[in-house]
Formats: structure tokens, C-alpha cells, sequence
């Protein structure tokens, strides 16, 4: 593919594993988010998603029931066996992979292959959601999978909305914390550019804006930056954590919000924690929320 037949793609949706998806509604609630209600899918794990305005959704995961996910990891369910071993090496709660939005899931499948970079095979499945009216509606996907066996514990896919749920959502995407849309998921690596091939691949993008401290690669939603322990110490105040554990690692999720006085505000009263840096409200891990989240305007 050449550099002028590319198409960026833009970041559908965050995997977040939980290790209780009622733990994680309660926490995100008391964020000031508007959850959706929980959602099956067909191997054995479930969501709660919250969805923004701008199109991209954030999918806590659960275990719905081990024995189905452990089965569909056997048949080669890359999804599900990633979240295994994620969970088996990281803990049960976290940062695990960036879906980025696509229009032939197929087609990425083969540009992932060509790169070296294929994660697996493509994963066709549906779901039921529960909508708030009280109807029901059902979405199909196709994800396709691209990883590097450098990083066990990160990846990206492909996500084509065969059958997409309702385009109406306005109520789900109307949040009491003001969050509007997602401007930046950060992760960290050593030498970040030890994995810019396979960031912009998953992007679609080539162009990369180098940083003192790591790199970032823009796409039509949001933006993908990688970081180095100095890096997420100066900007994040996330303190490196020894030893020589290499491979990238999901740490922060960035959110616009249309007011963060307001923002800050709604985080009082529910006593929330979080600390000031730069004119942003950095709320860091608790149970249900295994990943630090940043809300600024």
C-alpha cells in the first residue's frame, strides 16, 4: 500500500478490562458518566459501555462466564485470549488495546499480514445491547487483530460495524462530567519508537510527531502517544516502576470536557480524588477504573 492510498483511521473504542462490571458502572458513574447497560457476547465476556459524542466509546470488560472464554480461547478467539493473558500477566483490571475504526476489516486483515504484524484470525460476531427505551437492538463486527510479540500486553484491531447499533444515542452520550469527546490515549514503552510501525499501522497514518519524551500519531479521533518513564512522570506524575518489563502498556485515557471547573466541581462533591496539573484533573486508578483517567478542556 502506498503512502497516498492510505486512509487514517480513527479510534472506535478503548478495551478496558474489569475484574466486576458492577464495580465498574458504580465507579464510572460516580466519574459523572452515563453507562450503558451490560452486554453479552457470545464467548463469554460482557461489557457496560460509556459512548461519546464524538463516535468513540469506552468497553470496560467483564467475565461473564470462564469456563465460555476459556473454551473460546482454545478455538482461537484471539479477542478473548488476549484478555486471558492479559489478565494473567497484568492483573484484572487495565488498559489492553485500541480498536480503530474500519470500513472492510478484511482488507486491514491483509495490510496487517503484509507488515508482519497480523495478530490473529478475524473474529465475526454479534450482540444484543439494551438501549434506553427499553428496546433491544443487535450490532454484528468484524474485528481484525495486529500485535507485535514484543508486547504481550497491548494490541491493536480492527473494528467494522457490520450491523451498527442505533446511530441515536444521545442519552448515553450526554455525561454529568461534561466529557464531550476523546482527545488522547497514552502508553508507555521504553523507547517508544521500538513500536512506531506498529502504531501507524493499526492508524493507517505515517506521519509521526517525534516528542522529547516519545512519539504521537494523530488520527481523525483522537491521539495515539507513546511515552517513556520520564515522559509519564513529568506529564502524568505516574512514577516508573522498576525493572526492565519492555513492550507497551496502556496507562491514560485523555478526555475534552466543555468546562473543567464544572468538571472539577462534580469530582468534589462525589469525592473523588484526583490532582491538578495544568489547568487538567488527573483521577488515578481505583477499583473499577484500572487505568488513569485526565479530564481537561
Amino acid at each position: 500500500m502506498t503512502v497516498s492510498s492510505r486512509t487514517p483511521r480513527p479510534i472506535d473504542h478503548l478495551v478496558l478490562p474489569v475484574s466486576d462490571l458492577g464495580v465498574a458502572r458504580a465507579r464510572l458513574t460516580a466519574l459523572g458518566f452515563t453507562v450503558a447497560g451490560d452486554a453479552r457476547h457470545p464467548f463469554g465476556t460482557e461489557n457496560c459501555c460509556v459512548f461519546l459524542a464524538d463516535g468513540s466509546y469506552l468497553e470496560p470488560l467483564g467475565i461473564a462466564n470462564r469456563e465460555e472464554c476459556e473454551a473460546a480461547a482454545r478455538g482461537g478467539n484471539v479477542f478473548v485470549a488476549r484478555d486471558q493473558a492479559f489478565r494473567f500477566r497484568r492483573g484484572l483490571e487495565g488498559f489492553s488495546a485500541i480498536a480503530m475504526a474500519s470500513g472492510d476489516a478484511w482488507e486491514d486483515d491483509q495490510r496487517y499480514t503484509n507488515a508482519g504484524l497480523s495478530g490473529g484470525e478475524v473474529l465475526e460476531f454479534s450482540r444484543d445491547m439494551l438501549l434506553p427505551d427499553g428496546t433491544s437492538a443487535t450490532g454484528s463486527f468484524r474485528l481484525a487483530f495486529a500485535a507485535d510479540l514484543r508486547s504481550p500486553d497491548f494490541f491493536f484491531f480492527a473494528s467494522q460495524r457490520i450491523l451498527p447499533l442505533p446511530a441515536d444515542r444521545a442519552s448515553l452520550e450526554t455525561h454529568e462530567n461534561g466529557v464531550i469527546a476523546l482527545s488522547e490515549v497514552v502508553l508507555s514503552e521504553q523507547n517508544p519508537t521500538d513500536f512506531q510501525y506498529l502504531v501507524q499501522e493499526a492508524a493507517d497514518e505515517r506521519e509521526v510527531e517525534a516528542l522529547s519524551f516519545g512519539m504521537s500519531v494523530d488520527t481523525p479521533r483522537g491521539r495515539i502517544t507513546v511515552l517513556n518513564d520520564a515522559g509519564l512522570e513529568g506529564f502524568y506524575g505516574v512514577a516508573p516502576v522498576a525493572g526492565t518489563d519492555r513492550g507497551l502498556k496502556g496507562r491514560a485515557v485523555v478526555f475534552r470536557v466543555e468546562n473543567t471547573a464544572e468538571c472539577e466541581r462534580l469530582l468534589t462533591e462525589r469525592g473523588v480524588a484526583f490532582q491538578k496539573r495544568d489547568n487538567r484533573l488527573l483521577v488515578p486508578p481505583a477499583p473499577g477504573q484500572g487505568v488513569l483517567l485526565v479530564f481537561g478542556e
